[in-house]
């Protein structure tokens, strides 16, 4: 039976490789120890040269395993970036080209069982002959053996891979089975393959398949058998299935295969997306999978960690791995969380030579033969990114997905219209939208086709938005957002729309704001969100989202003119109380939004009844010169319409109101200027009833709040990380967005900080990761000059074996 051993700890590392460092005794005075992931150089935040981490370096390790008679041995890396040569004890063994893909090497015949070494040079500049690379593109790489590694022990005939095919019948879901075995040695005989299909609720189904070896070095051996009626894999819902595939001989097991599998129907149409024959509207998020300082080189828990943000944090149902294929372990959780994935072969905009396209092509079926399990996926990337046409290339990239995986639909995202599609899904990336135009383009206009159609990217560069800009800034960043969604809700043809993007990101110096990040995601670089995140997240029902986009400073708006706040939300209504006074409630603007799940709720009353209340006003009155004040405020004084000029003096004479007076009834409830502080209560209310407050109003007293993700983590196969967030917070908890607090973090015990030792809270927070290094007890201190030192304990436990 398999065993598989960990090679993610005991590693070597020169950042800068010479000659040489690869042989058995090699000089080892200028490596380092490290652990995988691991980046070739952290970098900063931003500012930085791009070219830091475009390095050729080393890693070396010793591995001592005895060679078993019967038995073979492979070494796997799930992603080296971007080249890598392996040798072991001196001699190259193998080379890979692509960074974002998996490959093995064989070690059978090479082991001595004594202190072999392993060495692999890692390439990290950025070759012409390998995708993504050749011309520009938005987004930095990094470099190193990223991703994990290990060895694993197989029998001489082994289970390489699996595809499994779920298929609905008129009789019931039978499981279609692909098995490709590898037979080096060219063994023939009788056996069996026993496959075993369970899942949580305790559910079991097995067939046993009678199999003769043909001799053949590579078989594939298809299997089906019914299963009858399963649970299925939904958004909701998903139902995951373990598939065991055992091969026996002579009664004996010899080898042993194990997958994930989900039962579900997914089809693109032109009347939109289905799943399980029910229409569902995707809403979406592109990823990069990098994060600061290490770039791509991080575990299993802050790639888990991101689906979980997709899925809950913002409410989304499908993700895009843009540009190229990502973790497993990302994927495994999407699978969990019930999070549909578009993904698609590394490039951006860039097609190189026939090597070029050959690397290309061979990447694309690294990426499907690791990935055709995944119920989550739904879609075959097949196209390099917003790439011109291509048809010999296209019409090769599509093929070959539909040879290796029939049973999903492809797409190419492109950023033209009436481009040529051999594709299932005319996948288009609509950057029309720029504040007061139409939202998006309708499909006629851009496919010229009746065809199954996805917006896969919109808004992002258009408009660019940090967590510190203005406030209006930040709110029309989320309603462009909502504006795209909305109009896509509104066209059945759409199967929906892919934002852009989940998070910023490091880019190159032709790209972002200068300090190469690109500033486009719903949220920063540290997972923290903008307004846009609660835009997404609001238009889900699983959780009561209530965000006001607003602080309720007037300063902070134009002209000091509070005109509009805009509170995301899915209540159904939300209630406004001004210093303990009743002002009104207002219901979702389905107005303007007529197609969202749930429309912004968009205030624009801030005095109610108070004038009348207070004043004496009779209530007609009253309301007259609540329209006046508003005009004021949107024209201002200097530009009121004549209409408004005439009402005012109307009320004015009808009232016996000096000019003194109409000044100062605007500045006690409009301007509120020398009055107490004020204090705004919002109230989300269901059904009738009251479900979420929020309070906004002058920051008087401020903290600052220290939160860990978990505060439990687990030393397994490898290192795991914590993220650590740091807010500045007013006495309501609102976070003060212009914030200039710096903290000082220190990390003790089983521990390490990843990144600077000061971090500035820009936006009014900041995150920092924590890594572990072994067990025990983390100790973080969070301190600043202002606020008293904060520490939080962080517990590590060995993983158990099995």
């Amino acid at each position: 039976m398999r065993k598989n051993l960990s090679l993610n700890d005991g590693w070597l590392f020169a950042e800068q490789y010479a000659q040489g460092m690869e042989q058995i005794h090699a000089d080892e005075s200028a490596f380092c120890s490290v652990r995988l992931p691991h980046t070739n150089r952290e970098l900063p935040l931003n500012h930085f040269d791009e070219r830091e981490s475009q390095l050729i370096s080393c890693y070396r390790r010793q591995i001592r395993v005895a060679p078993r008679a019967g038995k073979r041995v492979f070494l796997h890396f799930e992603g080296v970036m971007a080249a890598a040569t392996v040798f072991f004890n001196g001699e190259q063994i193998a080379q890979h080209l692509g960074g974002y893909t998996p490959f093995t090497c064989e070690l059978t015949q090479l082991l001595t069982g004594g202190d072999d070494v392993l060495a692999v040079v890692a390439d990290a500049t950025e070759r012409s002959d390998i995708p993504p690379f050749g011309y520009v593109i938005d987004y930095l790489t990094y470099g190193g053996i990223y991703r994990e590694v290990w060895l694993e022990e197989t029998s001489e005939v082994f289970i390489q891979n699996a595809q499994v095919k779920p298929a609905k019948t008129e009789e019931g879901w039978q499981v279609e089975t692909d098995v490709f075995l590898d037979n080096l040695s060219g063994a023939s005989g009788a056996g069996e393959l026993v496959f075993t299909l369970s899942n949580s609720q305790g559910e079991v189904k097995q067939h046993t398949q009678n199999i003769s070896l043909n001799g053949e070095k590579n078989q594939k051996i298809s299997v089906s058998f019914a299963v009858g009626d399963v649970r299925l894999w939904d958004l909701d819902e998903p139902n995951l299935y373990d598939l065991s595939i055992k091969r026996k001989q002579a009664e004996e097991e010899i080898d042993d295969y194990a997958c994930r599998v989900g039962f579900r129907e997914a089809c693109f149409t032109p009347e939109g997306f289905f799943l399980n024959g029910k229409r569902v509207k995707i809403r979406g998020l592109n990823r990069h999978q990098s994060f600061p300082y290490v770039g791509y080189a991080m575990p299993k828990r802050a790639q888990e960690r991101d689906a979980e943000l997709l899925k809950h944090d913002l409410g989304v149902n499908l993700v895009r791995t843009s540009h190229y294929p990502q973790s497993i372990h990302f994927l495994n959780r999407c699978d969990e969380l019930g999070l549909l994935v578009f993904e698609e072969f590394p490039g951006w905009q860039h097609i190189g030579n026939d090597v070029w396209k050959k690397n290309a092509v061979h990447t694309l079926e690294e990426m499907i033969t690791r990935d055709w399990n995944h119920p989550s996926i739904v879609l075959w990337g097949v196209r390099i990114n917003e790439s011109q046409d291509d048809d010999a290339f296209y019409r090769e990239t599509n093929a070959l997905a539909y040879k290796l995986d029939a049973t999903r639909q492809t797409g190419g995202v492109r950023n033209f219209e009436g481009s040529h599609l051999f594709e299932d899904v005319y996948t288009y990336n609509d950057f029309v939208h720029s504040g007061e135009n139409r939202a998006l383009k309708p499909r006629k206009e851009v496919a010229r086709a009746s065809v199954p159609y996805l917006v896969t990217e919109h808004n992002g560069h258009m408009y660019p938005t940090k967590k510190f800009d203005c406030e209006e800034k930040r709110v029309e960043h989320a309603l462009r957002h909502i504006r795209v969604l909305n109009s896509a809700y509104g066209a059945n043809e759409i199967s929906g729309a892919v934002g852009w993007c989940m998070s910023d990101y490091n880019t190159h110096k032709d790209f972002g704001s200068g300090d190469k990040i690109c500033y486009h995601g719903v949220m920063d670089m540290f997972r923290l969100p903008k307004f846009a995140a609660s835009a997404y997240r609001s238009q889900q029902d699983s959780e009561i989202v209530m965000e006001v986009a607003s602080g309720m400073n007037q300063g902070e708006r134009n002209g000091s003119n509070m005109t509009s706040v805009h509170v995301f939300t899915n209540c159904d209504s939300v209630r406004l109380y001004k210093n303990g006074a009743y002002i009104g409630e207002s219901d979702p603007d389905c107005k303007t939004y007529p197609n969202l799940p749930h429309p912004p709720v968009v205030m624009t009353d801030f005095i109610g009844e108070l004038m009348a209340k207070n004043e004496g006003f009779a209530k007609q009155d009253a309301e007259r010169i609540k329209h006046i004040f508003a005009a004021i405020v949107k024209y201002g004084d200097k530009s009121l319409p004549l209409r408004y000029k005439l009402s005012m003096g109307f009320i004015m004479l009808k009232l016996h109101l000096t000019y003194q007076d109409a000044v100062d009834l605007y500045t006690k409830y409009v301007a509120g200027w020398g009055s107490e502080s004020t204090e705004f209560l919002f109230e989300g209310y269901r059904a009738g009833k009251l479900v979420a407050s929020v309070t906004r109003g002058a920051s008087v007293s401020t903290e600052l709040r220290v939160t860990p993700d978990t505060l439990t983590l687990e030393e397994g196969d490898t290192y795991d990380v914590c993220r650590v967030v740091i807010e500045h917070m007013d006495q309501f908890g609102m976070v003060l967005p212009y914030s200039v607090e710096v903290a000082r973090v220190t990390v003790s015990g089983a521990g390490e900080r990843i990144g600077p030792e000061l971090l500035p809270l820009l936006g009014g927070s900041a995150a920092f990761w924590v890594r572990t290094t072994g067990e025990g007890e983390i100790t973080v201190r969070v301190e600043s000059e202002r606020f008293a030192p904060q520490e939080r304990k962080l517990n590590v436990t060995r993983k158990k074996d099995g």
